[in-house]
Order: C-alpha cells, then sequence, then structure tokens
C-alpha cells in the first residue's frame, strides 16, 4: 500500500527522513497525517518517528533542538522549518492517566505502534509512500472503524483522554467505534476526572464541529462519559437534545457553544468558565444567549439588537436555526442592518463634543451619553451632533 506524499508538507520533510535513514536508521511519517493522506483529508501538520535515540538524531543535523528530549522528541530545524523527529519508545506507569511515569527507548516500530492509541492512528510511510501496517489499520479505516490498538482498558488506562479522542474522532472522521473499544470507554468512563478541562474542552469543541455530530455525542451519552465533562453530570437531556438535532455541520465554535448553553440552561459565563473558555468567546456566547429568547415570531426591539452586536447576532442566528430548521433570519438581520448605528463608536457626540458645551467630566457626561446612544438607537433623535446636544441639554 503507497500513500501519496505529494503534499508539500510531506515534500519538505522527506530529506529529514532520507537523512536518518542514510545514518542506518529507520525513519516514518507517522499518525494522523499518514491517516488524513490516505482519507484524502487536508494534512495539519507531520510528525516523524525514528529508531535513532534522541543523541543520534543531534549527530545526524546540525541544527537540533531539546523540546522534549526526556520523551525521546528533538526538533530539527532545516530551511526555517521545524521539524519534530520523536524515537520509538514504550511507556509504563501512568499514575495521572495522562502521561507516562517512565518512558524506555527502542529500535522497533512495531512496539512504537503499540502505544498508539488507534489502529488508523497506528499507521506509519517510509520516505517513498510506502505504509507499514503492524494492527490492520488499514482494513479499518477502509471500513470507516475506530478501533483500540490491543486492549482498550490499556489504551484509556495509559491516557483517558483518549477516550475523549475517541467520540471526537467518530465526530470528526464519521467513523463507527467499535464494540469492544465502546464498551472500554463505558468501563473507564470515570478516569476522565483526571484530565485537564482544557484538554476535555478541545477535544469537546472539536466533536461538536464534526460532520458526524451526532454519533460522537451518542456515544458520549451511551458511555456515561458525559457525566465526567465539567458541568454536563445531569445534563443527558440535554445533550439527547443536541444530538436529535439535524446533523448540519456547525461552522463556528461560538455557535456550538451557544447551542450547549441555551439547551443546557446554564448561565453563560458560570458554564463556560467551568469549561476554561476564552473571555472573547465567553463574550460572544453571552451576547448571543441574551437575544435567544427574543427571537421566533417577532423581531426584537432595537436595543436588544443594538446590544446583541454583529458577531453575538450573527451567532444567534446561527444557532437559533438549528433548533428550529422554519426559521427566517432575514427579518431580523435586515432590522438590525437598519439601526442608525451598530457600535458607540458611531454616535456623532463624544465626551469632548460635551465639554467643548460646558459639561464637567464625570457621571452626569456618561450618562448624556448614554441617554444619547439610546436615542439614536431607538430612532427618537437623528446622529448628528447638534440634534444630540439639544437633546441631552433638555
Amino acid at each position: 500500500m503507497q500513500v501519496d506524499l505529494s503534499n508539500p508538507q510531506f515534500q519538505a520533510a522527506v530529506p529529514i527522513l532520507r537523512r536518518i535513514e542514510d545514518a542506518g536508521f529507520e525513519a516514518y511519517f507517522v499518525g494522523g497525517c499518514v491517516r488524513d493522506a490516505l482519507l484524502g483529508l487536508p494534512i495539519h501538520d507531520v510528525d516523524i518517528a525514528t529508531s535513532a535515540y534522541p543523541a543520534e538524531v543531534k549527530g545526524i543535523f546540525r541544527r537540533t533542538v531539546d523540546t522534549g528530549i526526556q520523551h525521546g522528541t528533538v526538533t530539527v530545524l532545516d530551511h526555517g522549518a521545524g521539524y519534530e523527529v520523536t524515537t520509538f519508545r514504550t511507556e509504563s506507569g501512568y499514575q495521572d492517566f495522562r502521561r507516562p511515569d517512565s518512558v524506555q527507548f527502542v529500535r522497533s516500530l512495531k512496539e512504537d505502534q503499540l502505544r498508539r492509541d488507534f489502529t488508523v492512528n497506528a499507521l506509519a510511510a517510509r520516505h517513498d509512500g510506502t505504509v507499514i501496517d503492524n494492527f490492520d489499520g488499514l482494513t479499518d479505516l477502509h471500513n470507516h472503524v475506530l478501533r483500540a490498538v490491543g486492549r482498550p482498558d490499556d489504551r484509556f488506562g495509559e491516557d483517558a483522554l483518549r477516550m475523549m479522542r475517541a467520540v471526537r474522532f467518530q465526530s470528526q472522521l464519521g467513523f463507527a467505534l467499535e464494540p469492544a473499544t465502546a464498551q472500554g470507554i463505558s468501563d473507564n468512563a470515570p478516569l476522565l476526572q483526571h484530565i485537564a478541562v482544557e484538554r476535555i474542552a478541545s477535544e469537546f469543541t472539536r466533536l461538536l464541529l464534526g460532520i458526524d455530530r451526532r454519533a460522537g455525542l451518542q456515544t458520549l451519552i451511551d458511555t456515561d462519559l458525559y457525566r465526567y465533562c465539567p458541568q454536563l453530570a445531569d445534563a443527558r437531556a440535554a445533550l439527547n437534545h443536541l444530538a436529535a438535532l439535524p446533523d448540519t455541520q456547525l461552522q463556528d465554535p461560538a455557535v456550538a457553544w451557544t447551542l450547549m448553553v441555551v439547551l443546557v440552561g446554564a448561565p453563560v459565563n458560570r458554564f463556560l468558565r467551568a469549561w476554561k473558555q476564552s473571555n472573547d468567546l465567553i463574550a460572544t456566547v453571552s451576547a448571543a444567549a441574551a437575544i435567544w429568547p427574543l427571537l421566533g415570531d417577532t423581531i426584537p426591539d432595537h436595543w436588544a439588537l443594538y446590544t446583541a452586536g454583529r458577531t453575538g447576532l450573527r451567532i444567534a442566528l446561527e444557532a437559533y436555526v438549528h433548533v428550529h430548521p422554519d426559521f427566517n433570519s432575514t427579518p431580523v438581520q435586515a432590522a438590525y442592518d437598519a439601526l442608525a448605528i451598530h457600535d458607540k463608536g458611531e454616535l456623532a457626540l463624544t465626551g469632548s463634543d460635551l465639554i467643548q458645551a460646558g459639561m464637567q467630566p464625570g457621571r452626569a457626561m456618561g450618562q448624556a451619553l448614554r441617554r444619547a446612544e439610546e436615542a439614536v438607537v431607538a430612532g427618537s433623535v437623528p446622529n448628528t451632533k447638534n440634534a444630540l446636544l439639544a437633546y441631552v441639554r433638555v
């Protein structure tokens, strides 16, 4: 079996593999890059594994950086680019269910592949595209099956995040979960509570944005894995609702998280902070969730549209049609577009204008600007300096 390595990222890295091979060692492209190339999907980065030990890799190349040398990873710098080269290794002792307590470098590709999570990720390719498949990953790839390498209990006990990766790959790749692997998730689901929230959130977001969101969510529910995700222990009904929505692929994380907070019915700030989401995302989802109850048969008032903002309204409308497919968002968008101003920066009156008109800086000035802003948004006063000066002096 050959994999097409014509992608520029592969081509740029092929000389690295050849240099290692010329020095008498094995070197392969491994993991997701091989899987995605075989599936015809975009390649985001390439990973290289080798039988050469870290010191030997450093002896082959003139410029290297010890980026993770304790785990066998050396970054090779070549023509302005960096390539992570990792020595074949075995691992043991996972007391935190995430990182190995000890790593032992080995010369065998198969031993290295045995610690990989799923068979479709345990594929390797030589510099000429020849695929090395020691765990029947090509068959699983052809059948769109996600299967743990070896015993699922071993793989999930080594790294509990792999359970979230499984449901994420289900959604992202549209693969079916092999029964023993699904059972392994069900048996080991409580181990997820040992994993950092940020890592769980990253996998969950990618699940929500996948091509088969329903399948990933259904496994999350059926295996009880959801119970060990932040704020979701009592959210089975909301997740079932989300899984039952039309499976139109979500394109924006803010849309996905807006659906989550609306269906779960949780306060946005508390919910998203528990998931360790960014302040920008929290602000956007907060704006979208605030206007959500006003959508439906009537158009929200001017101030509600204005405070939602362009981004908040867009996210709310995109999310709303997933729950209410017959909803026509055009009138709402048109009402927003017709507003006299869309943010405070467009107001024709400034603090400097009020000072020049004789008003002292302070609370009264802030109140005057707010009244002017509300009046312009409501359409009761033209957005001109003279009209607004006359209005705030009343």
